[in-house]
């Protein structure tokens, strides 16, 4: 797949691009950490009648270091989650909550993510309502067996592309904390990705931007 998708943007083009965008963190230094975002404008798309694609691919580089992750959880869990300093809810925290939308609603904007233990994550909907649901941020599984700190950083790796209503995405694939070439690894997965999820493939790409929060677009490919 490498290969193939990857032909149209050479190794090179993205190197660059991202020199270029490190060089105008550095020239420019801010206060806080730049994210760096891949642009894709779409084409030949009709989001009325063709089929909205979605999909979610771990990258091999942590990009967003700042990402939150609360974990509702049993006794295990918890006592767990507060050792590695992660915010943490029990079930009467939740059951507190009351089903108040306001205070679900709360929740689910304080935190970008959440993991649940198996016995507690059949309960979320009765306890809290659809709430998490409607936010995209229902809990991911976490099992006695499983590293929470593992689980955590799959969640901070991970990056989604959804399709929604307009012919244009951008997705965070990476931060000018991190080296060059870990931003050039994660922009090569993820196009890679993109194309596999897209109908027809390269001929559904107009364009391929690559920009940091504050910094100039550099554009890496245009049909």
């Amino acid at each position: 797949l490498r290969n193939t998708a990857m032909s149209k943007v050479s190794g090179d083009t993205v190197r660059d691009a991202v020199k270029q965008i490190f060089q105008g963190a550095k020239d420019k230094p801010r206060k806080f950490v730049e994210t760096v975002e891949l642009q894709i404008g779409l084409k030949n798309y009709d989001t009325q009648r063709d089929k909205r694609f979605s999909g979610t691919v771990r990258l091999p580089h942590v990009p967003r270091l700042k990402l939150s992750v609360c974990v509702l959880g049993d006794q295990f869990h918890m006592d767990q989650a507060k050792q590695l300093g992660l915010p943490c809810m029990d079930v009467d925290q939740l059951k507190a909550l009351n089903k108040n939308k306001k205070l679900v609603k709360k929740l689910a904007n304080k935190y970008d993510a959440f993991l649940a233990s198996e016995v507690l994550i059949k309960q979320i909907p009765r306890i809290l309502g659809p709430r998490l649901n409607k936010a995209g941020k229902f809990p991911g599984l976490i099992t006695h067996n499983d590293n929470i700190m593992d689980k955590v950083n799959d969640i901070k790796a991970t990056i989604k592309f959804q399709l929604k209503k307009v012919l244009c995405l951008a997705v965070a694939i990476g931060n000018v904390s991190m080296k060059e070439e870990e931003v050039v690894q994660n922009i090569q997965l993820s196009i890679n990705f993109l194309i596999s999820l897209l109908k027809k493939h390269w001929q559904n790409i107009r364009s391929l931007y690559v920009k940091s929060t504050m910094g100039r677009p550099v554009r890496i490919y245009q049909a």
